[in-house]
Order: C-alpha cells, then structure tokens, then sequence
C-alpha cells in the first residue's frame, strides 16, 4: 500500500464538495460517481489521505471533480491528469495542488501540437528514489526538439544560479517536465526558475522571465515524496505560425489512384506538404454518404453514418493483388481508364470498387477476419458498427434508404439486428464483407495519420454540422433529433435564397440529459485519426437556421432556439400588427407580370385564387407549399417550367412574419425580406418600425441567450479530446460567437471576401487575430482565379484599394498577383494560413490549371451540385515539380511560417 495525500484550495458555494475520480479503485477507477470526497473545515483548503493499493504499472493518475448535491457539475482542464511515475510501497506522495483551468495558451496543449509540430523524438526517464524528495512538474510545450527544460536555483543540488551547472529535467509525460531532487540537501527557502537548455550548443539559451518561484519548508518525512505541480514555465517566445494545404481526399489523384483519391495517396500528399515547408492538410468530411449508389452520393457533409468511413477511399492495392491473373488484369486495365478521367465518375468508381471488395474478400477475408487486430477493431466498434452493416444490407435489400418505407425493421430494434449480424445469419457474409470494408478503411487512414504525424504534419478534418435524415443515426437513435425540420442557413453571399440542407435539426434538450454523450463520442472518433478539426458551422451550436419540412428555400426558416415576439411588442417599435396581412403570401396582381412575364396568364389559371372584387390573390390548396409546387415540377427541366417553378416559390416566401415552430402565437421576422413586395407595399413610416424591429431581432436581441446555448454544448465537446479545434464561423454571425470562441480558444475562419465588419467589403488579413485561420478560397467559393473573374467593378477595387496598385485591373488574375494575395495571407497574424491546393498552384505559370471553372468543387446555391473535382496533375509529378514547389518554401519562410523549434 501507498498513501496519496493531496491539498487544493478551491472557494466552494453551498451544497458543493470536492473530489478526486482517478486510475486507482480506491479512487473511482474514472467512474466519477465514484470519486473520493475531500474533507475541508472552511469550504476553501480542502484535502485528502488515501491509502492506494499500488498497481502493476506503478503509475497512478487523478483530477479534480466538484459536485453539487450529489451530482458533478464542474471538472478541471484534465487534457494531462496528474500523475505519479512509480510509486512505491509504503511511500506517502503529497501533492499540492492548484485547480486547473483551461491554460491561456490551450492549442499548445493539441495533439497538433504536441504530436506533429512540437513532437520530441524520444521521451526522457531518469527517475530517482530518495528517502525525502521533492518531485517538481511544470507544464512546457514550446521546448525544441533539440532543446530539454532545465531548472536552476539557490542550491547547491541546482547548481547556485550557475547556468552550467543546469540540472536537465525529464519529459515522460510531455508536454509535462519534471524533475526528483534530494529533498534532504535543500536548505529553505527554495528559489529557482526554469531555463532552455539547448543541446547543440550545451548551454541556456533562455530563462524564466518570472520572479524566482519560491518555496518554503514543506516539512517532509522520511518515506515521504512532496510533488508541486500545475506549473507553466513563463518563456517569452515568438508565437508558432504555420501553413498548410486544403483539398478533399476525392480530390486527390496519384499514379495508383482508381479515379479518386484513396487514404494511401493521403501520405503521397503528405509528402509534398511536408517537402514545401507546410504544417497541416485539411480534407472535407470522409464518413460514408452512400444514399442512392449514384451521383447524388457525391455531398460529403450528407453521412449516413457518424462513424463509419467511406468505401470509396479504399486504396484496392493495400487490399493485395487477386490471385486470378486474367481478373487482375481486367482490374488494372479499368483502374487505368477511371484514372485517366478529368473528374470523379462516382457511379463508375463506385461499381469498381464494391466489385473489387467481392472478389478479394473471398480471397482474403477470412484469414483478415480472423486476426487478432480485427478483434480488437471489432471490440471497440461494435457499438456502431453492427447497426451500420444492418442498414447497409437493409438499404439495398428495399431500394432506399429512407428506413420508414422499409418492409421490415423500419423502426430500429437492436434484438433483430443483432439476429442478422448472428453468424447464423443466412446473410452473415454480406454482414462481414461491411465489416471487412471498415476495418480495412480505419486501418488506412490510421497508417495515413501516423505517417503525417512522423513527418510533422497534422491532418485536420472535418465534423459537419448535421447528418441525413435517412442516415443511422436517425434510424437507431431519432430521440436526438427533430426529424420534421430541415437546417440550413440563411442567406448570404453563397446563396440569395439561403441553403436548405435537408438535415434534420437536433433535439438538444434531450442531448443536454446525458452530457451530449453522442457528441462527444462523435468527437472521440475523429480524434483517432486527426489532430485537428474543423467544426461545420459553428454558428449551429449557438442557434440553428430551422427550415418548415414543408419548405424547398432557406428563406422561410427561423433560428432555432429563439425569443420569437409576441404581438404587442412587435407594436411597441410603431408597426401596426395585421396578422393575415403580414403572415400569409402577399400576392397582387399589379406585380404578377413582372415575376412570371409571358407566362404570368398561365400561371393565374392554374396555381392561383382570385379574391371576388379584389387584386389580392392566393395559392390553390394543391400549390401552397414549396414542396407541393416542387412535387408538380418535378422532373421538368424546360426553361418556361423553371421559370415558373421559381417564381411560385418566390410568392410562397413574399411574407413580412412567420409563425414561430412551437407557438403560432408569437412571431419571426422573415429574414431578407426587404427585397420583397410585401416590404415594399409597407409606408416609409412602417418600413422604418420594422426596419428597427429587424435589426434589433437579428443582432442584439438574441446575444446573451445564444451565448448560453453555445456555453452549454461546446466547452464539453471541445475539452472531450485533445485535437486541435477551428470553427467555420462564416454568415450570419452574432456578437457572441467572437466572445465565445475565444473564451474557449476556438480558432476563427478569416476569409478576405466575406469579412466579419458589416462595414467591409474585404477583410485585412493584416488585422485577423493570432487565434484564426485564414485563407483565399474554400471549397464553397470560387478560386482565387475563379473569383477574379466574377465581378469586374468589385475585382478593380480590390486591385487598387486592395492590392495598391494604380489603374486597371487585368483580364486575368496573373502569377505575380496570385503570388502578391498568397503572400499577403501569409504574412498575416493568423496562427495557420491554409490556402486550398487550386490557389497555391496559380503563382505557377506552367502548372496552374488552364481551366479555371472546373477547378471549384461546389457551388453551395446549387443542393444538387456534384463533387467530383480532380487534380489536374499526379501527386508524383507534384512532387518533381522544382520551380514550384521551390516557389512556396520561399514564400513559407519569407513570412515565418516554417518555424521549427
């Protein structure tokens, strides 16, 4: 047995207590429903003497929990739990401890960090065991890899301030340093600081700039080791800046690929990233889509399962070769074909594939499936993966994935899918070849993220804000999620009409009762494979742009959670409330002819009511939704029907409030709706009400409450890994969320054409802020050379306002000026600047892409869009490509962005 004996002042309210929940039984075994109460007799200094049983590893790790009536309700930054190295029998470990928040400097702490960019490459031990010790630990991530941390003091056992006679500290659980010293050669008071001792040069290369850190007799006993942690070395340090690459993994295309890229030439990228200085690769979402088995698969952000990954990124040759020769052949032959195609044929690609999975699954699964590391993979995913099989096989067996049209099983029931992933099964092998599938899958991608982290290079990924409605989640788990709602966003310079997503809206209520448990078990997944993530939308965790399931556009939604007004307040800012008038479509016949022109008789005929003695018109009963008027046009794509289809939808929006969702007593807004005719029908008197009414709803009405949504989700699902975290914040973006991300150290998204002042045309990426990440493009927009094209006027003032330069702006964004905006970004303060692959090659004359329109990967307008973008060389000619490749390290260490310490 040992002792654990710890103190911590933590300033209690009434009803709370403070515990300790760690490795050891004794000590709740993680469980924090079984965590060991402190005892206090002031509510500040709380403490604890615990005998431990010593465990077989030695090593014994705890943090702090605070409970309030029985139930925890706080907990400490626990990224590094506390930690005993070796512990003894019968030796009593004293620690004095300091409650731990988030650090300042958090993303130091990443597993981007200390994995890829700071990673040391061994892990120093040099533990002692002295009958009276003290054990020093400070947290330092920043030291180089050829740099150790070193402490200095007024003792003789450190060296009496002679900074040759540094005492080297040990890294075991870095970014943690610690030290052991002779607690019986200490006279107190101890004074000491921590110093850069570098190992090239053997000599300090930086101190503390601190006052001494002192320490007064802590009266230690024989048997008796005395540890100080929850230290943070104080280095005055330049602040790390690094740039990186963004391209899909469908994007990428090697000399082996199958028509897309595969997580194998994920390394091959790897390789040149790291070949040009940069720092970190972002793909797009990698989970499986497959809806239809078609090219409407193609949306990336439309999973179908949270977990499982998609078949498509399989690279066939880490499979092994097909022992039948004659197939083999045929095989390659098709490989060569899909590679040679311009863009992704997803139909194409995928029968290749699966058929490929077939033939070498019977060649090969068995002895795979009988492997202990499928067992172990298995193990630890059942949980999803039985449920995945099951709807994949369900999916196919009825035609559809949408699970209520199912004939069997279109309401989950976890008995019956167990009965079909039985070995008894009579389609057990179909159930395995899935299994096979992933296992294969997550074996690639994590050699893939291995590789990156040897080389320096973090993989960063991306969580999208919602799934599809006909995904496994919403079949085994629909108590998460509003399944008659759609989100989207509202409008912006993507889409006039906003963006209708289609995902079902999520029930946060019911998510908030067991922690957000299948969030974060979301975010546990991901950061088996990166180190960093983007967070789709960010703005989603704060309110969600809810669209009526009735509804095709964006812009008859509402934010979601809200403070809807009621009547009388909308009348206090002077609007005379008429409910019909301002609730239902607002169609007249004066302006009828401007929306349908030569079809405007046609239309009156057959979709419209007229009011008896009146210009006021209505939709028929059989066309009063959107989606009713989409079912009629389905399928006719001839202008006139178009035309038509989207005028109607114009008419069903033309309202100045909507019902709120829960209560049709209180009301909306309706966002944009200043360009419509019912706010043009308005007098100047009450266009000025409600033009007050609209600015204070949508941006200073909601900010607090936000706020507290956004508070209540993202500081647990952030602090649930250690990935490093970035939040696409773009839109329609409240107050809050700048106050929120930094309170939580979220990196923000700078892109220059969509800047955050209201009263911008173009950001300045000499103002975006160190906690960011900035760039040119993303796969939403244009590129760089697309963009320069798009609007002359707004291109010439970026040119001279911009870009300084004196009279007119090329035809052409020219190599010198994509390399003069590259440059820019660059330079700027953001602590990443990753700029899409199609922008980095436009400074290159010979290799930039001669077709600027099939270079951008989505157009988010269109929900229809098919992702199918290719690169337009080799990875390997990429890799050989001196001149420009020569280009970017330049312009990477030009602007201090290949920093190594």
């Amino acid at each position: 047995m040992m002792i654990l004996s710890t103190q911590i002042e933590y300033r209690t309210s009434w009803g709370e207590d403070v515990r300790v929940v760690g490795s050891a039984p004794e000590l709740g075994s993680w469980n924090a429903e079984q965590a060991c109460s402190l005892s206090t007799v002031n509510g500040i200094l709380w403490t604890l003497n615990k005998e431990i049983s010593v465990p077989t590893s030695g090593n014994i790790e705890y943090t702090y929990v605070i409970f309030s009536d029985g139930e925890p309700v706080r907990q400490e930054w626990d990224a590094f739990p506390r930690h005993i190295n070796g512990c003894k029998e019968k030796q009593t470990y004293r620690f004095h401890d300091v409650w731990r928040n988030i650090p300042l400097h958090q993303f130091y702490y990443s597993s981007a960090f200390t994995d890829c960019w700071l990673r040391r490459k061994r892990k120093t031990s040099d533990k002692r065991h002295f009958v009276k010790s003290i054990i020093l630990k400070v947290f330092a991530p920043r030291v180089g890899r050829d740099q150790v941390l070193g402490i200095v003091g007024n003792q003789e056992v450190l060296g009496q301030w002679n900074a040759e006679k540094v005492v080297k500290m040990n890294d075991p659980s870095y970014p943690e340093w610690e030290v052991e010293l002779n607690a019986a050669h200490i006279k107190y008071p101890l004074e000491y600081k921590f110093v850069v001792w570098d190992t090239k040069s053997n000599a300090v290369v930086d101190w503390e700039e601190s006052w001494n850190r002192v320490m007064g007799d802590p009266g230690i006993h024989e048997n008796e080791t005395v540890v100080v942690s929850d230290m943070y070395a104080n280095f005055r340090m330049s602040e790390w800046k690094g740039a990186g690459t963004a391209i899909p993994v469908f994007s990428l295309k090697s000399e082996e690929s199958c028509g897309i890229g595969d997580f194998s030439d994920l390394k091959k990228m790897v390789d040149w990233v790291s070949l040009t200085n940069q720092k970190i690769l972002q793909i797009l979402p990698v989970n499986d889509t497959t809806i239809t088995h078609t090219w409407t698969d193609s949306y990336p952000y439309s999973a179908i399962s949270i977990y499982a990954l998609h078949p498509l990124y399989m690279d066939l040759k880490s499979l092994g070769k097909l022992k039948d020769t004659r197939q083999e052949a045929i095989y390659r032959i098709k490989q060569k074909k899909l590679n040679a195609l311009n863009a992704v044929d997803y139909e194409a690609v995928s029968k290749f594939k699966w058929d490929y999975f077939e033939l070498i699954f019977k060649q090969e699964g068995r002895r795979v499936l009988n492997s202990v590391e499928f067992s172990h993979f298995y193990s630890d995913n059942k949980e999803w993966l039985q449920p995945y099989a099951a709807f994949c096989i369900m999916r196919d067996k009825n035609n559809t994935a949408n699970f209520r049209e199912w004939k069997t099983l279109s309401t989950y029931n976890k008995e019956e899918v167990e009965k079909i992933c039985n070995i008894s099964s009579p389609i057990y092998e179909k159930i395995e070849l899935i299994y096979y599938v992933q296992y294969n899958l997550h074996k690639q991608l994590n050699e893939a993220s291995a590789y990156a982290r040897e080389h320096g290079v973090a993989l960063k990924g991306d969580i999208p804000i919602g799934i599809n409605r006909n995904s496994v989640e919403a079949w085994t788990e629909p108590h998460y999620f509003n399944l008659n709602g759609q989100a989207g966003a509202p409008p912006d310079d993507f889409s006039a009409n906003g963006q209708n997503w289609g995902f079902p809206t999520y029930n946060w209520d019911v998510m908030s009762k067991d922690g957000f448990q299948w969030w974060m078990k979301r975010f546990q997944k991901m950061s088996q494979y990166f180190q960093a993530y983007r967070i789709d939308h960010i703005l989603g965790f704060f309110r969600i742009w809810e669209i009526p399931a009735n509804a095709v556009h964006g812009l008859l939604g509402q934010f979601s959670p809200a403070l809807p007004m009621s009547k009388e307040e909308i009348e206090q800012y002077g609007l005379h409330f008429q409910e019909e008038l301002f609730t239902e479509p607002y169609i007249r016949d004066y302006f009828l002819n401007e929306v349908f022109g030569q079809h405007t008789e046609k239309v009156k005929l057959e979709f419209l009511e007229k009011e008896s003695d009146s210009d006021v018109y209505h939709m028929k009963p059989q066309f009063d939704t959107q989606k009713k008027v989409e079912a009629y046009f389905a399928g006719k794509t001839d202008a006139s029907s178009v035309w038509i289809r989207d005028g109607l939808y114009s008419l069903i929006s033309d309202v100045l409030f909507l019902h709120d969702h829960k209560n049709p007593t209180l009301y909306h807004p309706r966002i944009s709706v200043q360009f419509e005719y019912i706010y043009n029908s308005l007098s100047p008197w009450d266009k000025d009400a409600f033009n007050r009414l609209y600015d204070h709803y949508y941006y200073h009405r909601h900010n607090n409450f936000w706020a507290e949504q956004a508070m209540e989700k993202l500081p647990r699902l952030t602090q649930s890994t250690r990935m490093l975290v970035c939040g696409e914040d773009l839109g329609m973006i409240p107050a809050c969320v700048n106050w929120v991300m930094d309170q939580l150290q979220i990196l923000s998204l700078e892109v220059q054409r969509m800047p955050k002042q209201r009263n911008r045309e173009f950001g300045w990426p000499g103002d975006y802020p160190y906690s960011s990440v900035c760039t040119i493009s993303s796969h939403d927009t244009s590129t760089l050379r697309g963009w320069w094209k798009e609007d002359k006027e707004k291109t010439q003032r970026y040119y001279n306002y911009i870009l300084k330069h004196d009279g007119a702006a090329p035809e052409d964004a020219t190599t010198d000026l994509c390399s003069q905006v590259l440059k820019q970004h660059l330079e700027s303060p953001s602590m990443l600047c990753i700029l899409t692959f199609q922008d980095w090659l436009s400074i290159n004359e010979r290799l930039r892409n001669s077709n600027i329109e099939g270079e951008r990967i989505n157009v988010p307008a269109d929900p229809h869009h098919y992702w199918r973008y290719r690169m337009h060389v080799t990875l390997e000619e990429l890799l050989h490509a001196d001149e420009l490749n020569t280009q970017i390290r330049e312009l990477v260490h030009q602007t201090g962005r290949d920093m190594e310490y």
